[in-house]
């Protein structure tokens, strides 16, 4: 099959005057990613997936700008609220939020269902589930998947969304040890044949360093320092 050429991606995303009060302090941002991977690192409970749920549109700020190449997704000051449906924003939560009654392959077209783009597309349904091997897969329910599986057909879901930004939840963190090494070579697969900016929330520093340009630090709601990897 003849594939589409690839897009340059690679775009900014401006995250300005962002206040969000949580639990036991605020998240509190103001920064400008450029890198195509950029890790957001730091302990649990530091405001990490607060922040994907903000940039996705999943929680209402106290005050926020967020825009993301030139589509302004979220300005309280203006009152623009893009629905999350239309940000064009491929999320992978923690818990992966498959549909455990339905199949691989219904779970993977509920992801397309917004995708209108050409069939032979860099994000069609053959160049997804070719790139992440989930094929043979197609006809399983999702229960009766290992977790490394689940965890490509919960990233192939997002990115038959073609979207312009995805954002990784911890998407490691329930596997062991031997799965992390087998499933990292396939984010990078992603990274380099779909060049899709990513934000990859984790607290594993082995995973920032194979995968990201860099890291931003957070603690307690806050980015303290950012490092290039």
């Amino acid at each position: 099959m003849v594939h589409a050429p690839k897009e340059n991606r690679e775009m900014k995303l401006l995250l300005k005057n962002i206040s969000l009060p949580l639990a036991e302090f605020p998240l509190v941002i103001d920064v400008e990613i450029q890198n195509q991977v950029t890790a957001v690192f730091g302990p649990s409970g530091a405001g990490k997936t607060s922040l994907l749920d903000l940039i996705a549109g999943l929680r209402h700020p106290k005050s926020a700008f967020i825009q993301l190449g030139d589509r302004l997704l979220t300005d309280t000051a203006t009152r623009i609220h893009v629905p999350t449906r239309h940000r064009q924003i491929g999320y992978v939560p923690q818990d992966l939020a498959l549909f455990p009654h339905l199949s691989v392959r219904q779970n993977l077209m509920y992801g397309a269902k917004e995708n209108r783009t050409a069939a032979n597309s860099l994000f069609s349904y053959n160049h997804v589930t070719d790139i992440l091997e989930i094929q043979p897969l197609t006809d399983r329910r999702v229960t009766n998947l290992s977790g490394g599986e689940k965890q490509r057909v919960a990233l192939a879901r997002a990115l038959l969304a073609s979207p312009q930004l995805l954002l990784l939840d911890e998407p490691l963190a329930s596997l062991d040890t031997i799965l992390k090494s087998k499933i990292i070579p396939y984010l990078a697969r992603i990274r380099d044949e779909f060049q899709i900016p990513m934000l990859y929330v984790t607290h594993d520093w082995d995973e920032v360093q194979s995968l990201c340009a860099e890291a931003l630090i957070m603690e307690r709601g806050q980015f303290v320092r950012r490092e290039a990897i």
